[in-house]
């Protein structure tokens, strides 16, 4: 599979450490959204796309974050079914990944072309910028 389109949404804040939002499409047949350029410690990586994890109430089947104790919905003191224990490290993973890269080639491969994608905008909007300032007509 190749990658044969990436389009990059650019953050506002440059303080934060979300730098962008990207789609990527793949062989111009399957199309993955909300990956997620951020700024870490070691540089720039990509987080795949993922949503919150989230349990049943026993009394009033309402959906609540993995952190809670009682339902948002009931009130309800929030038990756990044997399989989904609430200890810590179940309580840190809030996210679950939606789609992730099965290798780690491809997550490479995804990871190098959505950065590469990322500051080629950067690029450009320095650019169209720079241009804008000194008076250039066509932007």
């Amino acid at each position: 599979m190749e990658i044969t389109e990436v389009r990059i949404t650019l953050k506002g804040s440059e303080d934060g450490k979300l730098k962008a939002f990207a789609t990527i499409t793949f062989d111009n047949s399957f199309v993955v959204r909300d990956l997620k350029v951020i700024e870490g410690k070691k540089g720039l990586f990509v987080a795949m796309p993922s949503r919150k994890v989230t349990y049943p109430c026993a009394k009033c089947r309402h959906r609540n974050a993995s952190k809670d104790k009682f339902c948002a919905n009931c009130g309800s003191k929030i038990i756990p079914r044997r399989e989904e224990k609430f200890d810590e490290e179940v309580r840190q993973n809030e996210h679950r990944d939606i789609a992730h890269p099965i290798t780690p080639e491809s997550r490479e491969y995804i990871q190098n072309r959505v950065i590469d994608a990322y500051k080629e905008d950067l690029q450009n909007v320095g650019e169209r910028q720079s241009g804008q300032v000194a008076g250039n007509p066509d932007y």
